[in-house]
């Protein structure tokens, strides 16, 4: 999970035919709904909102981070839409027919915190918490791993995220080494090359910690 900048994204006009009340989720078009997805796309790349991986290898719907069922006012709301990634053992699915109850105030929401203040990943495909993180901070964050079920210790996630990061592992610490020889300023703008392939792959944060950037 990393964080998503939804101001640079335009809302689908399309949602503005659609109001509470008048009509359901079931009532958008198929046209419409790609519309929508082509500015999710924008927002997510073709990455899942939660888990990072591929939509084209897990497929995909389109996510309201606040269930519809309870927040039915929010079903248009262009701040309520994220990408997800169709699988019903972690992220969109799980969360809302897996998880339990949850208060969504208690999620981190990547359109609006930053993720990494919260997370480390590892190469070996797990997320631990980060240190120092205050009592309600750190309740949101188990909070969240639990909901999206992003750290299942045996789950095909955890290992999707191990074997994208395998081939940096060596990467880094090439990286490591040579920041012990240069200047901070020529490190990092090596380290800043080496992110700039990577950022529009599936588990680009796994990668993007297992390289050394990780916040």
């Amino acid at each position: 999970m990393h964080r998503l900048d939804r101001s640079a994204v335009l809302a689908p006009k399309c949602l503005d035919s659609y109001r509470h009340g008048a009509n359901t989720w079931s009532d958008v078009t198929e046209e419409h709904r790609q519309q929508i997805r082509g500015q999710l796309e924008q927002l997510q790349g073709r990455r899942c909102a939660y888990c990072e991986a591929s939509l084209d290898q897990l497929g995909q719907h389109i996510e309201h981070f606040r269930r519809r069922s309870q927040f039915p006012r929010l079903t248009f709301e262009w701040t309520n839409l994220l990408w997800s990634c169709d699988s019903s053992q972690h992220c969109g699915h799980y969360k809302d027919q897996g998880a339990g109850p949850y208060d969504p105030d208690e999620l981190i929401d990547p359109c609006v915190d930053d993720p990494d203040r919260y997370f480390q990943f590892h190469s070996d495909g797990s997320i631990r918490l980060r240190l120092g993180l205050k009592p309600h901070e750190k309740s949101r964050a188990e909070e969240s791993l639990r909901v999206y079920n992003l750290d299942s210790t045996r789950g095909p996630l955890r290992h999707m995220r191990m074997s994208m990061c395998a081939g940096y592992v060596q990467i880094g610490a090439e990286l490591a080494d040579f920041a012990q020889n240069v200047g901070p300023d020529e490190w990092r703008q090596y380290l800043e090359l080496e992110l700039a392939s990577t950022r529009e792959l599936p588990f680009c944060t796994a990668i993007r910690h297992t390289l050394g950037g990780g916040g």
